[in-house]
């Protein structure tokens, strides 16, 4: 469905993008997890043709992208960043104006018009003004804009970014029944738990470069720790920490520290420490290792910086 081939993309002295490739398969949901600035919404403006790189080519769907040349922007929708509707209009309003802007007239615009207000639950607030709606209700309506024209690939640039979690779960309900129709869909994130929910493979991007790509369970495998511990960081467990470093790897990021084991290291010679510190049991939480900790290993800085 889209192919990137070794993409360069620079503002003046900053690399935004450095020699990325990709390819998605259609029906694919891509997730793009990285912190702000690493370069999501670069390849994202890229895609969509608003922007041109230093080197490199993109295709969707066998034709290329170019920013010149608008014709492959019909087979794509793009959720961006920021809400990008009209705020004194009502809701139908502003889907009757995207869709004309795609070719859509008469009953057919109606129509599905009338679908896209139904499947995120607007259609009662159908002839209210956008000004009017909840940041939720507005997120809602940006995403069933970009697809009243029913493209083969959907953009989603941190769609749920300052939403309630009503609305956030409806989103991804309605995203995860779209593909399951088999539309193919790029989601950038720096929320670790949507991309573990949604995405069927994952590439962890940070400083403008893809650090790894994969499924879930291949990402997790490049750990070279299984089990991940993790407990406050404070003065009463320091001692704790300086000593399990020499034992496998840790790191603390805000109020934790994690620690992940070296192999053959056993939780009872953990244990063991723990009690002649004096420390309680209550202060451990020993769980599977998580993207955040894929993406440490990776980078060696927290996804949220």
């Amino acid at each position: 469905m889209l192919k990137l081939d070794h993409i360069t993309k620079r503002y003046g002295a900053l690399t935004a993008l450095d020699d990325v490739s990709l390819n998605i398969a259609p029906g694919e949901f891509f997730g793009l997890l990285g912190p702000n600035g690493a370069g999501k919404t670069t390849l994202m403006s890229l895609v969509a043709g608003l922007r041109a790189p230093e080197a490199g080519g993109i295709t969707l769907d066998g034709k290329p992208v170019t920013a010149a040349d608008p014709s492959t922007r019909v087979s794509l929708g793009l959720v961006p960043q920021s809400i990008a509707l009209y705020e004194d209009l009502s809701a139908e309003q502003n889907l009757r104006i995207f869709g004309e802007l795609y070719g859509l007239r008469g009953a057919d615009l109606r129509q599905r018009i009338d679908e896209a207000l139904t499947a995120v639950q607007l259609a009662d607030r159908r002839r209210d003004q956008v000004k009017t709606f909840s940041g939720g209700m507005q997120r809602r309506l940006n995403l069933v804009a970009a697809l009243l024209h029913r493209p083969k690939l959907l953009l989603c640039d941190e769609p749920t970014v300052g939403i309630d979690p009503q609305s956030r779960n409806a989103i991804f309900d309605f995203l995860e029944a779209r593909v399951r129709d088999g539309l193919t869909v790029i989601y950038s994130t720096h929320y670790m738990e949507e991309a573990t929910r949604l995405c069927s493979r994952i590439g962890v991007i940070d400083h403008g470069k893809i650090h790894a790509l994969g499924t879930l369970e291949e990402l997790l495998a490049r750990l070279p720790f299984q089990e991940e511990i993790s407990f406050p960081a404070s003065p009463l467990t320091a001692g704790l920490a300086a000593r399990l470093a020499a034992h496998g790897e840790v790191t603390t990021g805000g109020d934790q520290h994690r620690f992940h084991p070296a192999p053959g290291f056993k939780n009872s010679a953990f244990y063991a420490l723990t009690e002649e510190l004096e420390l309680s049991s209550r202060l451990f939480i020993s769980e599977r290792p998580t993207l955040e900790a894929v993406f440490l290993h990776l980078t060696g800085r927290s996804l949220r910086e």
